[in-house]
């Protein structure tokens, strides 16, 4: 059994997230923006933020965008409430943080947009849980449920949760590892 809990990452996905999903958080997303250099504003975002925490030599500013970073997925991916995550507090687990997401990020997630659901014919005979967050604005549900339509052997279910999950998300994986764990 497979089990999926977690955003699928397409390409579009990133795009989505670092670009389009401003257009809920006017705020944040101009904050976040303004967080690298003027001339990189307009372009890939996550381009500019990936030099910036691993090609920039001042620590201060690496510092500075990774601390950015986290304030737009706190943003963008709040905590279920409206809560932040208490994690990007500590320096080290930011800086950390934001510099493999950029890192992942940058490079698509080694996937070309379609890859993922190219391959899920392989999946075939393999029995798969996927589940998601209705509400996860990072990422959208519509890659769970195009994953599912290419799996045949997935389940999905769609929980009223956002990206973080919150108790209905951990009530499906609960009960999907417990009916999966059961079995010969």
């Amino acid at each position: 059994m497979v089990l999926f809990s977690v955003t699928l990452t397409r390409p579009a996905d990133i795009h989505w997230l670092y670009h389009e999903v401003g257009r809920y958080f006017p705020e944040g997303w101009e904050r976040f923006r303004a967080g690298v250099p003027e001339s990189e504003r307009g372009g890939d975002l996550v381009a500019a933020y990936y030099r910036l925490l691993h090609e920039q030599p001042d620590l201060e500013l690496r510092e500075r965008a990774a601390r950015l970073w986290c304030d737009w997925e706190d943003t963008a991916s709040p905590l279920e409430g409206g809560l932040t995550n208490p994690r990007y507090a500590d320096p080290a687990f930011r800086i950390t943080f934001a510099r493999i997401v950029t890192h992942y990020f940058h490079h698509s997630a080694w996937l070309s947009d379609g890859k993922l659901l190219a391959g899920a014919h392989r999946l075939l005979g393999i029995p798969g849980v996927l589940i998601h967050g209705r509400w996860d604005l990072g990422g959208p549900v519509d890659a769970a449920w195009q994953l599912a339509q290419a799996w045949p052997d997935a389940e999905l279910y769609i929980v009223n949760t956002g990206h973080t999950g919150g108790d209905e998300m951990t009530s499906c994986i609960i009960g999907a590892t417990n009916r999966y764990s059961s079995l010969d």
